[in-house]
């Protein structure tokens, strides 16, 4: 997770009261500022929070000189996230909107052709770009095996006495059914179709990211500048903070250390930073923890590391990378980041060690000389 501001500040539908705690926890840690430029500014600082997309929270924060520009501003970034999460949710549906549900549903035993809008063929096609580019490691078309997952996880957070793990049979039997290739495209009619009648699609590794940055990438085009969108820890700064970076902190993943909540603090301006840990969303069974990043080989939650931060100038890559690389061994995952334009990385190694690709340092600060 990411804590984020101008300072810092803090960045499976589990429950809305977790995404409740996460803005306190924002809120809180947003009092820990630093002392800006001497020149008083002529923009102030604002803030929003909002709960009701891609089931997380999410802050908004940006130099205005009014509260009016501010509020515009947000207003639109909540049209298009709204826009987006309705798009993408393999959960709900909505009248009038042909969304991944109605591509994940089945008539007659059998999917439909879909005609969807243009920012679902976008996403999707993006999507097969990086199940490519990781070797498979993030795959959307693992919505059979995932969905097993998360309705255990859901039970055993709702009953956690009687928490069990997934019978392998069952995630096997499911796994068969997760070949990208049956993910048919037609840009041209702006149509999508499921050849395997019981493979569905989870857009989960890449959907808030890919919005994120295609909501920052509008916003840029307008001249916008001097935000940072924090959508359930994936982080994208739009600008500099009002004339300096802005200062993000990344969470310790051993949640247990209260004199260490942060692990590292980066200085960006137009970048993100995404992380993958298997210290956030899980439940657990006979005393161990199960998190929700699942490894298409072994079917089971990844164990090589502790957490796996993304730092690149493309949120949506970010969320896809850090995806891969916390379940990909590390010498792999380095040759992927060294291989892939404008992209850092920070592992955590299940010792504690942090390991570094070489371009992360050009971005870490010292904390505590700076307060």
């Amino acid at each position: 997770m990411l804590i984020f501001t101008d300072s810092i500040i803090g960045g499976d539908k589990m429950k809305k009261v977790i995404s409740i705690f996460m803005a306190m926890s924002i809120l809180f840690i947003q009092i820990l500022t630093f002392v800006g430029c001497e020149e008083k500014s002529k923009l102030n600082k604002y803030s929003n929070y909002y709960f009701d997309y891609f089931d997380t929270a999410t802050t908004i924060i940006g130099y205005e000189k009014t509260q009016e520009e501010f509020d515009a501003t947000c207003e639109e970034i909540k049209t298009l996230l709204n826009e987006y999460h309705r798009l993408f949710t393999i959960y709900n549906r909505y009248e009038g909107l042909n969304n991944l549900v109605t591509i994940n549903d089945v008539n007659d035993g059998k999917h439909d052709v879909v005609t969807v809008d243009k920012k679902i063929i976008d996403m999707l096609i993006f999507a097969k770009e990086m199940y490519q580019k990781t070797n498979g490691n993030v795959n959307i078309a693992m919505g059979s095996v995932l969905k097993i997952w998360h309705i255990y996880r859901n039970d055993g957070l709702d009953d956690p006495v009687n928490a069990e793990l997934p019978p392998m049979d069952k995630l096997e039997e499911a796994s068969k059914h997760t070949n990208i290739n049956d993910l048919v495209i037609d840009e041209e009619n702006n149509t999508v179709f499921l050849a395997d009648p019981q493979m569905t699609l989870d857009v989960g590794a890449i959907a808030k990211g890919y919005a994120v940055e295609q909501i920052a990438k509008h916003l840029e085009e307008k001249g916008v500048t001097g935000y940072i969108l924090n959508v359930g820890g994936n982080v994208r700064t739009i600008g500099m903070a009002d004339r300096e970076k802005w200062k993000v902190g990344i969470e310790n993943p051993d949640t247990e250390n209260k004199e260490k909540p942060f692990i590292e603090y980066l200085k960006i301006a137009g970048e993100s930073v995404v992380t993958s840990g298997s210290y956030q969303r899980f439940y657990v069974v006979n005393g161990e923890n199960y998190h929700h990043i699942i490894d298409p080989e072994t079917l089971m939650p990844g164990t090589k590391y502790r957490s796996v931060s993304v730092l690149t100038n493309d949120s949506g890559l970010g969320d896809a990378m850090s995806t891969a690389l916390f379940l990909m061994d590390y010498e792999d995952g380095k040759k992927l980041v060294e291989e892939t334009e404008n992209v850092e990385a920070m592992w955590v190694m299940n010792d504690g060690e942090q390991i570094y690709s070489d371009g992360f340092k050009n971005y870490t600060f010292d904390y505590e000389a700076e307060k």
